[in-house]
């Protein structure tokens, strides 16, 4: 049986070295979750333009909690630091999935809960957060609708496809 905190650490360090794959100029902070005098948040990570501190979780399926003062450091050590606070929770045999603390569920008794199913539903993926890719919902695609090209251009483009319109004379068209 594997100890709740060595599963931890091994979290933390398959976000690590996850981040350091994308890019990310990343540690983890060695204090973090031990009885220091500074809260710490977990891992540190930035790529040039954005800059997190990252408070990591992880869980068999049950909701992840966490406590107000967690929360609070995390937020107090990013606005000191100059870094986005983000909690970034990962549920066995899922991805990681972030969130800002300010988007979390607060309990009655002040602290933070992560649901699996609002991670999946709401949390931005690894993929997006790194800046690979961007999560699409079927209610943005429902919006989005609307927004395809208009017939003019379609038929411009027919045309070029035809052999009727050089690039030339399409690109002109287009513009």
């Amino acid at each position: 049986m594997v100890v709740s905190n060595e599963k931890g650490d091994r979290r933390e360090r398959e976000l690590v070295n996850a981040l350091d794959e994308a890019g990310f100029a990343v540690m983890r902070a060695p204090a973090s979750g031990s009885a220091t005098e500074r809260e710490l948040p977990d891992v540190l990570a930035g790529d040039g333009g954005d800059f997190y501190a990252i408070e990591a979780k992880s869980s068999s399926g049950d909701p992840i909690y966490l406590s107000g003062e967690e929360i609070e450091a995390l937020v107090y050590f990013s606005q000191n630091f100059g870094a986005k606070p983000r909690v970034g929770v990962r549920f066995d045999r899922e991805d990681w999935y972030f969130f800002h603390p300010g988007d979390l569920y607060t309990t009655d008794g002040g602290n933070y809960r992560v649901k699996k199913e609002t991670a999946l539903a709401d949390g931005v993926d690894f993929e997006e957060f790194v800046g690979h890719s961007e999560k699409v919902t079927l209610n943005d695609l429902e919006e989005d609708e609307d927004d395809g090209p208009d017939q003019s251009v379609l038929d411009v483009l027919s045309a070029f496809e035809r052999g009727d319109l050089d690039i030339d004379e399409a690109a002109a068209m287009l513009e």
